[in-house]
């Protein structure tokens, strides 16, 4: 399956995992049951949480489509299929409403039985996965000797972000962090670095950066080429070759270096490895600070697969599937104009071939039932040519031949206030560590102004502990405001928005769990008394709080199911808004009676163990003190 990035994605698997904590898991059982024996069918339910508390906490919605396909009055069959439900113990109440949904209220007692079952579950009621196959995300996907730039966030968090909640989700995931490191642009970059006398030992990025571009422009020949093209006059021409003949020069020489770098010369790996190096301190400077798992156990760049590359063009020619055209070896489809170029007329391989190479590395050898490409939007019909002609040759197979599904994950850009790309104040390309700093800057700014409050939590704080706790708020914001929307559209940049300790951000979040920490830290009450206490729901915000922590296995389940990370989002903003009602509601540390006070104390010591569960399959820090 080819998914388009904002399509539904269902992993491989032989069924879907539900959570024995979720109590839709056992009315959906309940109702299937009630369902098969008024109708001989097989049919979802369609259990939905109630949108208002007024209507139960449930809705069962399957009998409007039921009657329909069967010619009868769905009001008519609800009562029916309500009357055959075996729902003792578990609901205390039930009705039939408008065309034939049926409500249902559950038993205080079921609610608090699945709450003390999730409070006892290590993996918050998350059931094992059922697919053993691996999950390979292609992530971060730096160049060589190029500063990374705001595009790099979004390709490296997203990545780690959907990383994590397979990894939530029992899965074994490889980060596949596909750097650009080899081909013609590198030899360019090396050629100019040697001639120019550069020391290796002392190189930097910025020195890498510079001499990347300058090898761009000193090995064009792209006005000789137009007017060859276009068939200028002769004159015109041989103006022209005297001009660029230094260009060619350049060229013939970064062709040679090539030539020695892919024989194995030990000086020009040597350096080129150094190019590698001072390239990859940056990529793990940005992954520390961002709170993403990238190392260089997750590197496997060009350079992994270019013993690989005619091993593609072999399989292609061997099932038939690709054809000779004006001496390039092209895959066609059958669907569309544009064929995939695989090998160039000179023999030169692609980043399709590439691609392809490295495909069928992580279905084969890595195992993937599921293959995530986190690259931006823009490179749609790339990865739907690279993925169709994978099927072709059957490269969309596990070890054991189960079939993989394919899904290129586009991403939006990020803009600035005026809608355009962003850029610096200067209107120079923003690169990710100007982004990081200027976060982190203005988190701390935020955290020192808070901290000067003689009633704060963080007042009297050394400055290291400021810096610390205001690091994690702005990369906090960055990364919520990043991942809490929809993935595959542009959002802007606004710190002053993101920063904000109210409404829908990361601090908003973090501030609630560590306001939740506060309270913990103030009741003095020890782990083993509250772990023991029984949870009574008495209170109808105790109850909507309870029904939504409920919720969180189910939700984990949807974003592995769906790939789409703002489920996270939206569900944490829930929970930390209904932790607020019911605080508000229900006095916990002032409660009537001990019984109230310890009950309140566990339901406060749960949402802060899910909100902070929540908090890190984003990858931000849920910090006690803020």
């Amino acid at each position: 399956m080819s998914a388009t990035p904002s399509a539904p994605v269902s992993a491989p698997c032989t069924a879907s995992p539900r959570s024995a904590c979720d109590p839709a898991t056992t009315l959906d059982e309940r109702f299937r049951a009630a369902i098969r024996a008024v109708t001989g069918s097989e049919a979802d339910p369609q259990i939905r949480a109630s949108a208002n508390a007024k209507f139960g906490d449930f809705q069962v919605n399957a009998a409007m489509a039921l009657a329909k396909e069967r010619g009868g009055n769905p009001r008519a069959l609800a009562e029916e299929i309500l009357k055959r439900a075996d729902l003792a113990g578990i609901a205390s109440a039930c009705e039939v409403a408008g065309p034939g949904f049926i409500n249902v209220t559950l038993e205080t007692e079921f609610l608090t039985a699945r709450l003390e079952e999730l409070s006892r579950s290590q993996s918050f009621g998350i059931p094992p996965a059922l697919d053993r196959h691996a999950v390979v995300i292609d992530l971060c996907g730096v160049n060589v000797a190029k500063q990374m730039h705001v595009g790099h966030l979004r390709a490296t968090i997203i990545g780690d972000s959907l990383a994590r909640v397979f990894e939530r989700l029992g899965r074994k995931v490889w980060r596949e962090n596909h750097l650009g490191d080899w081909g013609l642009p590198i030899a360019m970059t090396l050629a100019r670095l040697i001639r120019e006398r550069v020391n290796f030992a002392t190189l930097t990025l910025d020195d890498l950066n510079t001499n990347y571009r300058a090898a761009q422009v000193e090995t064009s020949t792209a006005d000789l080429d137009a007017a060859t093209r276009f068939h200028c006059g002769p004159h015109r021409l041989a103006e022209f070759e005297i001009q660029y003949e230094p260009a060619r020069g350049a060229m013939e020489n970064a062709k040679k270096t090539l030539v020695r770098l892919q024989s194995g010369d030990a000086e020009i790996v040597r350096d080129w490895e150094r190019l590698i190096e001072v390239t990859m301190e940056q990529v793990y400077d940005a992954a520390r600070i961002l709170h993403v798992k990238v190392g260089p156990e997750n590197n496997r760049g060009e350079s992994f697969f270019r013993d690989r590359l005619a091993g593609v063009i072999e399989a292609f020619a061997k099932s038939g599937f690709s054809k000779s055209d004006q001496g390039a070896i092209v895959v066609p489809f059958a669907d569309r104009e544009r064929p995939l170029l695989i090998q160039k007329s000179d023999g030169g391989f692609l980043y399709a071939t590439t691609d392809l190479a490295a495909l069928r590395f992580r279905t084969a050898e890595l195992d993937g039932s599921l293959v995530v490409y986190v690259v931006d939007a823009r490179q749609r019909d790339h990865f739907r040519d690279v993925f169709d002609a994978a099927r072709l040759v059957g490269w969309n197979t596990t070890k054991d031949g189960a079939e993989s599904t394919l899904v290129h994950l586009g991403f939006g850009a990020v803009l600035g206030s005026d809608k355009k790309p962003l850029k610096t104040r200067s209107g120079e390309n923003f690169t990710l560590k100007d982004l990081l700093d200027e976060a982190c800057e203005r988190g701390t700014a935020e955290v020192v102004r808070r901290a000067e409050d003689p009633n704060a939590p963080t007042h009297g704080l050394s400055p290291k502990a400021l810096a610390e706790i205001g690091a994690a708020v702005g990369i906090a914001a960055v990364k919520y405001a990043d991942l809490s929307g929809d993935l595959t559209k542009d959002y802007v940049f606004d710190l002053d928005r993101m920063i904000a300790f109210e409404g829908d951000t990361g601090p908003y979040l973090q501030y609630a769990h560590a306001r939740i920490a506060s309270i913990l830290g103030k009741s003095n009450e020890n782990d083993a008394v509250l772990a023991s206490a029984p949870l009574l729901l008495r209170d109808p915000a105790e109850r909507a709080l309870a029904l939504h922590l409920l919720r969180y296995a189910p939700m984990v389940l949807d974003v592995g199911r769906t790939l789409e990370t703002n489920r996270v989002g939206a569900y944490l903003a829930q929970l930390a808004t209904l932790f607020n009602g019911f605080y508000q509601a229900c006095p916990v540390l002032k409660a009537d009676d001990a019984a109230a006070r310890l009950s309140r104390l566990r339901l406060c010591a749960l949402t802060r163990a899910v909100l902070a569960d929540g908090l890190s399959l984003y990858g931000i820090v849920a910090p006690n003190r803020m």
